[in-house]
């Protein structure tokens, strides 16, 4: 029973007893737990998934319910099951992914949002953090209004695209449908990544072909880089166009044609660049 429910568990922690003097220990994985995408705290079991079992299993859980409404806010969404393993007695403490976002610890003045980095319970950073308040608020940073207007800045590169993907011309009400700009003609931080000369200087791409397999290769250290800016749509083809102008391409004929071999599979490395691009 109790390897079925480790497996079912998303994240886990091991906790051979209920700390109750120093809860920070536990509960801070519940702050992280209900911040992330939820896990599950196993009480009366080392750290080598051996069963030892609790005392007062009953006394435990009523501690355990105590001191997360006393110390984590807002209240998470969790259940706690008790479970006999072994012939000895554990509890199981399953924290939900909490929609209203930081939960925070709360204990002698401190107050503290945690995160899972690996299998680790970790104090989240400050850029973590706001992310962490735009979801409790059902926000995001692309959805946010900036300081630049509309009207100072050209889309040509996005007008480009959607002209190649849909055959038709980019009409002017779709900016607003695609919330690239607001009723008072300010961009979204969207619209200010999407311009042709992004105002956002962090929208940047640093590519480096290094010369190795590590950052201290051969005779010199890099055989190529590159630094651009502007519009995701321009950085996207760049980093593209960087990947493809380091990598070789073999080919072989065929009766009728060529088969091409490149060093990487171009929809692989797209997606990632993508990927990169998106989530920074």
């Amino acid at each position: 029973m109790i390897n079925r429910l480790i497996a079912e568990a998303t994240e886990c922690d091991f906790k051979v007893a209920v700390e109750v003097k120093k809860p920070k220990s536990w509960l801070k994985s519940v702050s992280a737990f209900a911040n992330g995408v939820g896990g599950s705290l196993f009480f009366g079991i080392d750290d080598g998934k051996n069963v030892v079992g609790l005392i007062d299993p009953q006394a435990d859980a009523e501690a355990i319910s105590r001191l997360i409404k006393e110390r984590i806010t807002p209240y998470p969404n969790f259940i706690l099951i008790p479970q006999h393993e072994n012939e000895k007695d554990i509890l199981v403490l399953t924290v939900f992914p909490g929609r209203t976002t930081p939960y925070y610890y709360k204990a002698n003045g401190i107050r503290e949002a945690y995160i899972r980095l690996g299998n680790e319970s970790v104090v989240a950073p400050d850029h973590v953090l706001n992310q962490l308040l735009l979801k409790g608020m059902n926000l995001s940073y692309d959805a946010l209004i900036s300081s630049y207007y509309f009207r100072d800045y050209s889309f040509s590169k996005l007008r480009e695209r959607y002209k190649a993907w849909t055959g038709n011309s980019m009409d002017e009400k779709l900016f607003d449908s695609f919330e690239i700009r607001d009723e008072t003609g300010k961009l979204t931080n969207a619209g200010a990544l999407l311009a042709d000369d992004s105002p956002i200087r962090n929208s940047r791409l640093f590519c480096t072909r290094w010369d190795g397999l590590d950052k201290s290769g051969g005779l010199v250290d890099a055989l190529d880089s590159g630094e651009y800016s502007g519009s995701l749509i321009i950085l996207l083809k760049e980093g593209v166009g960087f990947i493809k102008r380091n990598m070789k391409t073999m080919w072989k004929k065929t009766a009728n044609s060529r088969i091409e071999m490149p060093d990487y599979c171009e929809r692989s490395f797209f997606e990632s660049l993508v990927n990169a691009l998106i989530h920074r």
